[in-house]
């Protein structure tokens, strides 16, 4: 990510020519491990090349000013240090006062403002994780603008709290730890008990990773999410009447189908056998791509959309119509929906020389079926959030 003079100068003229420095941060994918994260299982998450960019000046006294050339009619927003309270007026700031908020209580000394402009690449609403892109970009540019010696995981962690504890979204930390610790061309296996994780190349040759947005904006506070994890946490507590597990990841296929008169409720069974199917199948994918084999790859994307529809049931007719449009396309080797459903995106590995046929054509179905149109995205692997200059 190279230095954006066009932000430099829109900072210039709503702030004032003074010492700058600019940020990126990425958004993310997720390859595959779908409502794993909660379960004790793995994802397999990337940073991509679409992101937020931020341009930061410090100031002596202790107000924040804060603009997004994506929502200029709020102009600019602005709050001081000792009024960081959650405030609905302010939007999107939220996040910047949440990051400030997180890093106090972790004993960060944040004593004076700063002036920051921040324009985003990812669409908003989609499921790529603008949210968490936003606070770690908060996060990088607040270490360096105050000299503050933060490791990558505690700013990963942070986010993770201003999401859940000011924002008061129930969310895992995968999208954080993407964006955190995500390299060019690799994507993280996570262990989402443990925080262990692995780099994993993703050589994709003559293929893309094409995002597919439905345009149906999805909230991840929505009433399906926490009743799914309600639903794994009723299962999981009556397979450990007998076994001696602490999440559904630690269970493989076969054992899992050998103890399912434990739970006894059919909407159950199916709610626990995608969280262990889904954990399985997201270490095969490392396997696969570890040994350059993308139609594996690609068998495994449309396995998970499967039992996110059939098992666990996010998916929605959206979705269903992106997905089931772009598997029968030319050159597509797998596709599945990504995040946490009911709208946002799905993703589909598709040859390069096929993706201008592939756009049009999921274009023609889904609008036929859908009523209006979607977008897509070529998704590249990117790097994690830094300063850039």
């Amino acid at each position: 990510m190279e230095m954006n003079q066009h932000l430099n100068t829109k900072f210039a003229k709503i702030f004032g020519l003074k010492k700058t420095a600019q940020y990126f941060s990425p958004g993310r994918i997720n390859l595959i491990g779908e409502h794993t994260d909660y379960n004790g299982g793995h994802v397999f998450p990337a940073a991509i090349t679409y992101g937020t960019q931020g341009v930061a000046a410090s100031r002596s006294d202790n107000k924040v000013f804060v603009y997004s050339t994506n929502f200029e009619d709020n102009g600019i927003i602005s709050f001081t240090l000792d009024n960081l309270g959650y405030d609905q007026q302010a939007g999107w700031a939220n996040y910047i006062k949440g990051v400030i908020v997180k890093l106090k209580e972790a004993g960060y000394p944040i004593e004076h403002g700063f002036e920051l402009l921040i324009e985003g690449s990812i669409p908003n609403g989609a499921g790529l994780s603008s949210s968490a892109s936003l606070e770690l970009l908060v996060g990088v540019a607040i270490a360096d603008l105050f000299n503050l010696s933060i490791d990558r995981l505690t700013l990963v962690q942070i986010g993770k709290k201003v999401e859940n504890e000011f924002i008061g979204v129930n969310s895992g930390i995968m999208d954080q730890f993407a964006i955190g610790f995500g390299e060019f061309d690799q994507a993280i296996l996570l262990d989402t008990n443990t925080l262990e994780y692995e780099m994993v190349p993703v050589k994709l040759d003559d293929h893309a990773i094409v995002i597919m947005n439905t345009n149906k904006r999805r909230e991840l506070a929505d009433s399906k999410y926490n009743e799914r994890r309600s639903e794994c946490e009723e299962a999981l507590n009556k397979l450990q009447q007998k076994l001696a597990i602490q999440t559904l990841g630690d269970l493989d296929e076969t054992t899992f189908e050998a103890h399912t008169e434990l739970i006894g409720d059919d909407t159950l069974i199916r709610r626990a056998r995608h969280a262990v199917s889904e954990n399985q199948r997201t270490l095969k994918a490392k396997k696969a791509l570890e040994q350059g084999d993308l139609p594996a790859f690609g068998s495994l994307l449309n396995a998970s959309h499967h039992s996110l529809k059939y098992d666990y049931e996010v998916t929605g007719v959206e979705l269903d119509t992106l997905v089931e449009s772009a598997q029968k396309q030319k050159g597509v080797l797998g596709a599945r929906m990504t995040g946490a459903g009911f709208g946002g995106c799905a993703i589909a590995l598709v040859k390069e020389e096929n993706i201008l046929n592939f756009k049009n054509n999921v274009y023609d179905d889904y609008l036929k079926i859908i009523g209006y149109a979607p977008e897509f995205y070529v998704a590249h692997i990117g790097s994690k959030a830094k300063k850039i200059v």
